[in-house]
């Protein structure tokens, strides 16, 4: 990435608002946690990792402020802070994972002055945007491994460096791939109905001087019949014990298409993503957005008034149609339920 996805900035999170790219690269300065949940909300930030670290410094926003004088008062606002900010986004594990990492790193100081307990937050805060980046460009080493000069790729929304600190999980296999010299070709999918992949996917690419074929998202199984790809590469947002994976809508019918093609298709993310406290996909909860994201996407009506919309953001792809999961501690084989364990 050419500038960091989100910072922390003279009291406030520093973030791109994505929702006005590729046509404006523009700054936004979140100040409480009202602007804060209401960026990862409309998306303004996005991408599960991203959202993780958005959550982490959301919190420090949220007490930064705080007059409490005592740790038992400090506490019940840090909770508050955190349980609002949970609810932004049911499906991306990261988010809960971050704030529950929050609240660990209060309750692990409890003894500590509030005006130091504020600044060990921040640190932690930032420790977990740290560690985003170097677990992406670990994802990034590992998934290169798999990706053999001339090879031409498939990937379905964004999961770039606008996704993740700085680099991406499935969009940094490519850089990796496309940094040690192998000339690689990208098909990215539009992916309805917001356009991650026509808007963000294709925009981070180009950056990276990676050449990047945009297609519909009901072309890609005539693409890859004509023999035009060799591997499918996809983000994650929330991946059950048993490797069956949540990623945005479409994902799982793009790996139905690999499968009838054998065509492998990998999952990229970091361990963060894991939730082995769920057995199954099944029980991964699944947004539903606003019903104008589809009738009237980007302020232009394309269906009547008044027609009923479904519209879920996220399907989980079953494990038996993944053929790897990359992540920073290196690529996941199927049975899942042990190597995704042996991994978390």
């Amino acid at each position: 990435m050419p500038v960091p996805t989100i910072q922390w900035h003279d009291g406030k999170v520093r973030l791109i608002d994505q929702t006005l790219l590729p046509n404006e690269l523009k700054y936004i300065y979140c100040g409480t946690v009202e602007e804060v949940w209401e960026a990862i909300k409309v998306l303004r930030v996005r991408g599960a990792p991203a959202i993780g670290i958005a959550g982490a410094l959301g919190t420090v926003v949220g007490i930064w402020n705080s007059k409490a004088e005592s740790y038992a008062e400090f506490k019940a606002q840090l909770d508050e802070v955190a349980d609002y900010l949970a609810t932004s986004r049911p499906t991306a594990v990261n988010l809960f994972w971050a704030l529950d990492r929050m609240k660990a790193t209060a309750e692990a100081n409890e003894d500590k002055d509030i005006f130091i307990l504020k600044k060990i937050l921040l640190a932690e805060a930032q420790k977990i945007l740290d560690e985003d980046k170097a677990m992406c460009r670990a994802i990034g080493r590992n998934g290169a491994e798999l990706i053999r000069d001339g090879d031409a790729i498939l990937t379905h929304c964004n999961a770039g460096g606008l996704a993740t600190a700085d680099y991406g999980t499935a969009l940094a296999v490519m850089f990796a791939a496309h940094e040690q010299g192998k000339s690689i070709r990208v098909f990215a999918d539009e992916t309805r109905p917001l356009l991650q992949g026509a808007r963000l996917t294709t925009w981070e690419l180009m950056q990276a001087g990676i050449d990047v074929t945009l297609i519909c998202d009901n072309m890609a199984a005539q693409v890859m019949k004509e023999g035009k790809i060799d591997c499918v590469i996809v983000g994650a947002d929330r991946i059950a014990a048993n490797g069956d994976a949540a990623n945005k809508i479409g994902t799982y019918g793009v790996a139905i298409h690999a499968k009838e093609h054998k065509i492998p298709f990998y999952v990229a993310a970091p361990t963060s993503t894991l939730d082995m406290s769920l057995a199954t996909g099944d029980l991964i909860p699944i947004e539903q957005r606003g019903v104008e994201e589809i009738t009237e996407g980007f302020g232009k009506r394309t269906a009547p008034e008044g027609v009923k919309v479904y519209s879920p953001a996220f399907d989980v792809t079953p494990a038996r149609l993944i053929d790897g999961i990359i992540t920073e501690k290196g690529v996941a084989r199927a049975p899942y339920t042990r190597s995704l364990a042996e991994m978390f």
